[in-house]
């Protein structure tokens, strides 16, 4: 869309696009500051969230009850909206911004719906519910999140239509002209009482990953250099045109670390390496760990300048604050002071416009999931999942094995045996007895991940099992054995743990990491080194996210645009049951010595 994005450079540089309205009166400790000193003071608030991930409502459409966890934090914006009405409300409307740091549209079953049930790509479809929720509450802007583009970017380009503020991307670039796809910043004046506005840059980064991890939906059409380099290029020009303030919204995470290796030269987590090497900025909005960081100061190496980061955690768990006090001197206005803190929505309630608002789009949301589709003979959960072999993770397994053979049928590749992964991506996952929903299903599989084919040898599964299992702490024999404190190594997160079927194998956790998977087996026979298989694997795992090795390289067979939990929910309608005795089997146990430890 080169038209909207020119018009938005021209008000961008003309008048600051998302201007926020003019007037209010400083804060009361500013004024007394400047009664005292005699020097000109504002000071103004900017509000961020980031990773809502399709959350309006405090509710879990997977367990069609409200949102609850071990912390017993709260979800959705209609929570996030109280907090910015009392942060308005105390700070002054107009001494205030709201930002956000990526990752909106993708999530729940309320933001699939209406991606894919009832598309607001339709002619005379809906309005996005995340756009109906986010205008209301009056965002200025937002940064594009890796999710944005799960959709296919049709999807993306209407609700930026439907936003009434600029989604933000300075290094989301199209392929061919190498120049920006998005708006790269949103120029913001806040008015003081001194009759000095203050400009307040937003400068929005996302995360070169999605090169690969949407490589279907980009390729050709966008690349995503890194943040460092493109940050080094907009913040001093941001600067030239005046701007007092220079704040980046970046779906990117602080820890300078990436999930998929060496396969692009960016990285993933790079907000505080923006902070340490482009000199200009004030505070970052991080996101895409999904971790909580109410403040983090982060040292500039070339003009030794402390920069603020803050991360408010997910789904409009938390909201960040970032308190600025700028004081005046020759000729500008200057940040004095800022520092950043967060917000915790479990202690609000709902903001009753918000809900009103969407109870229409969140009804039908409900009704959608709680179809029944079939029955299932004896319950399954994921609770054990981690560290047993269980039949709630073997379903997946024996669904994307069945679909990758009937799609290969007929093919040179048709006689090949077909190895299959999954992962747990909840703990409290559940198909009970009886009736199967939507829901049941769809729970089970959080993700929009799609599938594919990919060849590979018994080399190279061993390899993978291998890094697998690093996911394990070491624990020695005889040691007392805590399921709570075994997985998660080194932050392993439970998505990047991978059980493969088709193969047995134990895991040795009284071995160092690099050597634990024994015994592994094809058909009762020691694996081969040069055997071939058809891996039925994720389109994130087979693109390099969590940097397993081989899979990214192998070549591929065959690959699906339908998301895996599409593909399980219409396997359940067709079969029109489920019998876990046609499936489970313990092709894998945790052992210490070849002694097992369940």
């Amino acid at each position: 869309m080169p038209l909207n994005r020119r018009k938005f450079l021209e008000k961008s540089a003309v008048t600051g696009a998302g201007v926020a309205l003019a007037g209010a009166v400083s804060a009361p400790g500013a004024q007394a500051a400047e009664a005292k000193r005699g020097a000109k003071r504002y000071a103004f608030t900017v509000l961020g969230t980031t990773d809502l991930h399709g959350n309006v409502f405090n509710w879990d459409y997977f367990t069609d009850k409200e949102f609850d966890d071990r912390d017993h934090n709260d979800v959705g914006l209609a929570k996030v909206s109280t907090l910015v009405n009392r942060v308005r409300e105390e700070k002054g409307r107009r001494n205030t911004l709201l930002i956000d740091a990526g990752d909106t549209i993708q999530g729940t079953q309320l933001s699939y719906y209406y991606a894919k049930v009832d598309p607001i790509t339709a002619v005379g479809g809906p309005v996005h519910p995340m756009a109906q929720a986010m205008n209301a509450m009056g965002y200025d802007a937002a940064a594009l999140g890796n999710h944005e583009f799960n959709y296919g970017i049709p999807v993306l380009r209407k609700f930026e239509q439907q936003c009434d503020f600029p989604l933000l991307g300075a290094n989301a670039l199209d392929a061919k002209t190498l120049r920006p796809a998005f708006a790269p910043y949103s120029m913001h004046r806040l008015r003081t009482p001194h009759g000095r506005d203050v400009k307040v840059a937003v400068l929005g980064l996302t995360n070169p990953g999605i090169a690969i991890w949407d490589k279907a939906n980009v390729q050709g059409k966008m690349t995503f250099p890194g943040l460092e380099e493109q940050a080094a290029k907009w913040v001093p020009k941001l600067r030239s045109m005046g701007a007092d303030v220079v704040i980046v919204s970046a779906h990117s995470g602080s820890s300078g670390t990436s999930s998929y290796g060496d396969q692009l030269p960016y990285i993933e987590n790079a907000a505080g390496l923006v902070a340490e090497q482009v000199p200009g900025i004030d505070a970052i909005l991080v996101g895409h760990a999904h971790t909580e960081i109410p403040e983090y100061f982060v040292t500039n190496k070339k003009t030794g300048k402390k920069v603020v980061l803050s991360e408010p955690l997910k789904w409009g768990q938390r909201l960040t604050l970032f308190d600025f006090e700028l004081v005046w001197e020759k000729g500008c206005w200057k940040v004095e002071k800022v520092g950043a803190k967060v917000l915790n929505s479990n202690t609000v309630e709902e903001d009753p416009k918000i809900t009103k608002l969407l109870g229409d789009e969140h009804e039908k949301v409900v009704a959608y999931v709680n179809q029944v589709i079939g029955t299932n003979a004896a319950e399954m959960t994921s609770a054990e999942a981690p560290y047993k072999d269980v039949p709630i993770i073997d379903l997946i397994n024996h669904i994307q094995a069945d679909t990758v053979q009937q799609a290969l049928a007929g093919t040179e590749h048709a006689a090949l045996p077909v190895l299959s992964q999954a992962a747990c991506f909840s703990r409290s996952a559940r198909i009970p007895a009886g009736e199967v929903t939507i829901r049941d299903v769809a729970g089970l599989y959080v993700f929009e991940n799609t599938l594919e084919a990919r060849l590979m040898t018994g080399a190279q599964m061993k390899a993978y099992l291998e890094y697998s299992a690093n996911y394990f702490v070491q624990t020695a024999p005889g040691a007392a054995v805590d399921p709570a404190k075994l997985t998660n190594a080194n932050g392993t997160p439970d998505y990047n743990y991978d059980v493969v079927s088709g193969l047995s194998y134990e895991i040795d956790i009284a071995k160092p990491a690099g050597s634990r998977v024994t015994n592994v087996r094809f058909e009762g026979q020691p694996l081969a080194d040069d055997a071939k298989f058809v891996f039925a694997v994720n389109n994130y795992r087979a693109n390099g996210g969590g940097n397993f090795p081989h899979v990214a390289a192998a070549p591929l067979l065959w690959s699906n645009s339908d998301e895996i939990r599409n593909t399980m929910i219409a396997w359940v309608k067709a079969k029109g049951s489920i019998d876990p005795a046609a499936f489970a089997a313990v092709d894998w146990k945790l052992t210490r010595e070849g002694t097992p430890v369940f």
